[in-house]
């Protein structure tokens, strides 16, 4: 029956799951124009918060957004839909590509998505301007929107650079009590199951992959695998750019240590042009970043067993592993959420933490902007085409009622055409 009524949202999310392009910051921006302007799911105000929100938890950022709207929506069970289908398409690309890596054209793929990068720094253009509007308010957000522009611009490959913004602009806003009064509104029961979940889960992993490795138990990589990924999904902060840095750490330097070679020689290791492969390959693709879990899950057991069987069975663990704790938390924490706004600290520190958000969005958009206009290819003219592509989409959003999925096509169309 629930599946039923939220049918047409169901179809909005799996739309967005195969167009959503550009990382969280560019997933924003789809969001932003599918969810609130032309479905009317969640408001402007509430989606900033959600985002907010998911940028103070470890864990995929846009995914737990997207989580979060299919809880308003429908509770806990259509949550779980929504993330189910938000991840699937993406892991799937993901995991088939470890299996299809020896046959892939490298040039192909990379022709037809030369233009997804300037076309998600329009997308994350086009949040920034909307959300203007709705946060920036009076001086003090003005103040820490250019701050966090700067600073993110600044130190963007920096990963704890996002939470430490956000946890300061709270604390900036809540100087002054004048602008926005206690306000009574009925807390939510705590649910602390989830968290009780994470917990158990977690200490589960760490106890069963050390034992299976002391013991070295037969497909003791499974259990290995499970535990490396559950626990990356639980500490990272700052999306993919920080998971993927852990994950070449992991899989590809530590177990060529002597070391490493030593007492663990059975350890999961994939080589370094296996794993850049993916990484590249991942920004190229729709969904989340995090959907390389199920590449990198299926290469590690791909060289441990030629059966096809241990390898599919690394493409599922690394795409639920990494997923896992992503849910429990946000899931958990939102009601926690809710329950501590009904002091007005809370609320006056909202209001800097949107002005935040809005400011990494700027400083985020300046620093891809750096990045693609650079993108010279043999010469030709592709700095320029890039600014046409993020201008061009900026445009076509704000002003027009074109559907980002059509935008997607039209620059991928583009991208094979030149």
């Amino acid at each position: 029956m629930i599946l039923l009524r939220h049918i047409r949202f169901l179809k909005a999310v799996f739309l967005h799951s195969i167009t959503a392009f550009g990382g969280p910051q560019g997933h924003f921006g789809m969001m932003l124009k599918t969810f609130v302007h032309k479905r009317r799911d969640v408001t402007e105000k509430e989606l900033l918060e959600y985002n907010a929100f998911c940028q103070m938890l470890p864990g995929a950022s846009s995914t737990q957004t997207l989580t979060l709207i299919g809880y308003k929506r429908g509770g806990l069970p259509l949550a779980i839909l929504t993330l189910i289908i938000w991840i699937l398409p993406a892991c799937t690309l993901m995991g088939g590509l470890s299996f299809l890596l020896n046959y892939l054209d490298e040039k192909s793929y990379v022709k037809v998505f030369k233009f997804i990068q300037p076309m998600a720094v329009g997308f994350i253009a086009y949040s920034a301007y909307r959300m203007i509007k709705v946060s920036i308010v009076n001086t003090i957000t003005r103040v820490i929107m250019i701050v966090a522009t700067v600073t993110t611009f600044l130190l963007f490959k920096t990963p704890w650079i996002f939470p430490i913004l956000i946890v300061l602009a709270g604390i900036a806003t809540n100087f002054s009590d004048k602008r926005i009064p206690q306000k009574d509104l009925k807390p939510k029961k705590i649910n602390w199951g989830n968290i009780i979940i994470f917990l158990s889960v977690f200490s589960l992993a760490g106890f069963l992959s050390e034992k299976a490795r002391k013991e070295n138990w037969k497909n003791r990589g499974t259990y290995n695998l499970f535990e490396n990924f559950y626990r990356f999904g639980s500490l990272v902060f700052g999306g993919g750019d920080v998971l993927m840095p852990m994950m070449y750490q992991q899989f590809v330097v530590r177990p060529t240590t002597q070391r490493i070679e030593e007492i663990n020689p059975n350890a999961l290791k994939m080589t370094q042009e296996q794993f850049l492969t993916g990484s590249g390959i991942v920004r190229a693709i729709p969904g989340p970043v995090f959907s390389i879990g199920s590449f990198v899950g299926g290469m590690v057991l791909k060289n441990k067993s030629p059966h096809p069987q241990m390898q599919l069975l690394g493409c599922l663990i690394g795409s639920v592993a990494i997923f896992l704790p992503s849910a429990l938390l946000v899931l958990f924490f939102f009601p926690v959420w809710h329950n501590l706004r009904k002091y007005a600290v809370i609320f006056r520190s909202l209001e800097g933490i949107n002005a935040a958000v809005v400011g990494l969005m700027l400083g985020s958009t300046l620093f891809l902007l750096k990045s693609v206009s650079l993108d010279v290819v043999n010469g030709t003219f592709l700095p320029y085409l890039n600014i046409l592509v993020i201008t061009g989409t900026f445009s076509l959003l704000a002003f027009t009622k074109i559907r980002p999925p059509y935008i997607v096509l039209g620059c991928l169309i583009l991208g094979w055409a030149l």
